[in-house]
């Protein structure tokens, strides 16, 4: 895999592309989810960014693989990567929501009470998906914060407290 773009990592650029598709894919299943009105204007905007993100989920979790070869392991990287695996297991299921969630407000306009308890019921797992999935990006994302800037941090407290090479 690709692991470099004009000698820099890849794994950053392609997180940052991740942490906003998701959250705003979770944004906008949420959305679509609680407001009739947005769902009938978005249309399947929500379910095409959740598969966005399903295709850039693994990307992010590859590329991260990569760096963590090139730069060596540490216990805030591998708790870093522990996370991060678990963010598909988050984001297939929302696009499966988001879909089926689109599909069925389809159907629903036919007026069948059966088929408005199902839509309620999606929407409600819809929008306790797009929750989680949110706390799982927070938390990889703190996680990778802290692997990337630990180092940095303990440096610049050490040169405050008077130490010196």
């Amino acid at each position: 895999m690709l692991d470099t773009v004009f000698g820099l990592p890849l794994h950053p650029l392609i997180v940052h592309a991740t942490v906003v598709l998701v959250p705003l894919a979770t944004l906008l299943v949420a959305l679509a989810a609680l407001y009739p009105r947005f769902r009938r204007w978005i249309g399947p905007v929500p379910a095409l960014a959740a598969l966005l993100a399903c295709g850039l989920v693994p990307l992010s979790t590859g590329s991260g693989e990569e760096l963590e070869h090139r730069i060596g392991e540490s216990t805030l990287v591998e708790e870093h990567a522990e996370l991060a695996g678990t963010l598909i297991w988050f984001v297939i299921p929302l696009a499966a929501i988001a879909l089926a969630g689109y599909w069925l407000h389809r159907r629903a306009s036919e007026g069948r009470a059966a088929r408005r308890s199902i839509v309620l019921v999606i929407s409600v797992l819809a929008v306790l998906l797009s929750g989680a999935t949110l706390v799982d990006v927070a938390l990889i994302g703190h996680s990778g914060a802290k692997a990337s800037w630990s180092s940095v941090t303990k440096g610049a407290a050490g040169q405050q407290n008077g130490d010196s090479d």
